[in-house]
C-alpha cells in the first residue's frame, strides 16, 4: 500500500501543476506579443513577463492554485531551458574571435562578478542580492540571474530586483554604446567586442551590435555568446562554493552539467538549422515562463524595502565592466 502510494505521488503533482503552468504560458504568450511590436526598442519576452505577472499578482494576489505550477516552472522546465540553450553555442564560436579577444571577454567577466559582490557588501547590500546583480552584469542578464538563484536561493524579490536593475542599465548601455563608437576611435571588430563583452541582455546586444553595422553586430554576438558559456563553470563554482555549515553538502546543479554537454554535442554533431531554431524558440519560452513565475511570487512591498543601494550596485557594475571590457580592448590592440 505503500509502496503504490509512493509511486502515484510523482504522478499526482503534475496534475496540480497545470493551473499554474497555464497561467505562465498564458503570461509567456502575452508578453511575446508585445515583444513583437517594439521594433525600435528591443526588450525581451521575458522582462515583458515578469512585468506582466507582477502587475496580476498586485491586482488579483499570488493564486494559491497557481503555486505548484510555479514551482514547477522554477525548478524543472527553468532548468530544461538552461540544458536547451547550449544549442546556441558551439565550440567554433569561441575561437573565431581569437584567444586574446577570449582571455579579455573572461577576465572582465570574472572581475566584473569579484567587484559587484565586493562593493555590494562593502555599501551593505546582501551577499546574495550582490550576486545576483554581479552574474546578470557579467554572463548573460537574466538567464544568468535565474541560473544563480539555482544554487545561492535567494528571495524572490532579489531576483526581481536585479532583474530589473539589469533591465534598466542594459538598456543605457544599448544607447550609449553606440553613440561612442565614433568618438573612441574603435574598429569595428573591437567595437564589436566591446558591445557584446559589456552589455546584458542578449536582445541588446543584438540592436547596439547591428545598428553600428553589421561585422559590428556578428562579432558582438560571438562575443556574447563566450560570456553565455561561460556561465557553466561560474555556476558550478557558485555552488561548490555555497556554505555547507554543518548541514549536507550542497547538490551538483546537473542541468548546467547537462547545458555544458550540450554545447559539446552541438559542436560535434551541427544539428539542421531548423532544430537550432526550435530550440531557441523553446528555450526562451520557457525562460519566459520562469519569470513569469517569479513575477507572480514577488511581493512588491519587500522589493520597496530593498532600496536604492541595489541600484547603485547595478549602475556601478555596468560601468565597471564596460571600462574594464574598454581598457582589455586597447590592451590586446
Amino acid at each position: 500500500m505503500n509502496r503504490e502510494e509512493t509511486r502515484g505521488a510523482p504522478q499526482s503533482r503534475i496534475p496540480a501543476s497545470l493551473p499554474g503552468l497555464a497561467l505562465c504560458a498564458a503570461i509567456s504568450v502575452a508578453a511575446y506579443g508585445l515583444s513583437r511590436t517594439q521594433s525600435y526598442f528591443p526588450i525581451s519576452p521575458m522582462m515583458f513577463a515578469i512585468v506582466i505577472a507582477i502587475g496580476f499578482g498586485a491586482t488579483f494576489g499570488a493564486p494559491e492554485w497557481a503555486k505548484a505550477g510555479q514551482t514547477f516552472t522554477l525548478k524543472r522546465l527553468l532548468r530544461l531551458a538552461i540544458v536547451l540553450l547550449g544549442f546556441q553555442l558551439t565550440a567554433a564560436d569561441v575561437g573565431v574571435l581569437g584567444v586574446k579577444a577570449v582571455v579579455v571577454i573572461l577576465g572582465a567577466l570574472v572581475l566584473t562578478f569579484f567587484f559587484t559582490r565586493w562593493f555590494g557588501t562593502l555599501i551593505g547590500v546582501d551577499r546574495g542580492l550582490s550576486e545576483l546583480i554581479g552574474s546578470g552584469t557579467a554572463i548573460c542578464g537574466a538567464s544568468a540571474i535565474v541560473a544563480t538563484n539555482s544554487v545561492t536561493r535567494a528571495p524572490q524579490e532579489d531576483v526581481v530586483y536585479s532583474l530589473a536593475t539589469i533591465t534598466f542599465f542594459g538598456t543605457l548601455a544599448m544607447f550609449i554604446l553606440p553613440a561612442l563608437y565614433g568618438p573612441l576611435g574603435l574598429t569595428a571588430v573591437e567595437y564589436g567586442l566591446w558591445a557584446g563583452g559589456s552589455i546584458h541582455e542578449v536582445a541588446q546586444v543584438v540592436a547596439a551590435g547591428f545598428i553600428a553595422g553589421q561585422h559590428e553586430g556578428e562579432t558582438a554576438m560571438i562575443a556574447k555568446l563566450v560570456r553565455v558559456a561561460a556561465m557553466a563553470p561560474m555556476i558550478l563554482w557558485l555552488g561548490a562554493a555555497r556554505p555547507r555549515g554543518d548541514g549536507p553538502a550542497p547538490p551538483i546543479p546537473w542541468f548546467v552539467v547537462g547545458f555544458a554537454a550540450v554545447i559539446l554535442l552541438n559542436s560535434v554533431i551541427d544539428p539542421p538549422l531548423w532544430f537550432r531554431q526550435w530550440a531557441q524558440f523553446v528555450t526562451i519560452f520557457l525562460l519566459t515562463m520562469a519569470l513569469a513565475a517569479l513575477g507572480l511570487g514577488a511581493d512588491l512591498r519587500k522589493l520597496r524595502m530593498k532600496g536604492p543601494r541595489p541600484l547603485a550596485v547595478g549602475a556601478v557594475a555596468t560601468l565597471f565592466v564596460t571600462l574594464t571590457m574598454l581598457g582589455g580592448i586597447w590592451l590586446i590592440r
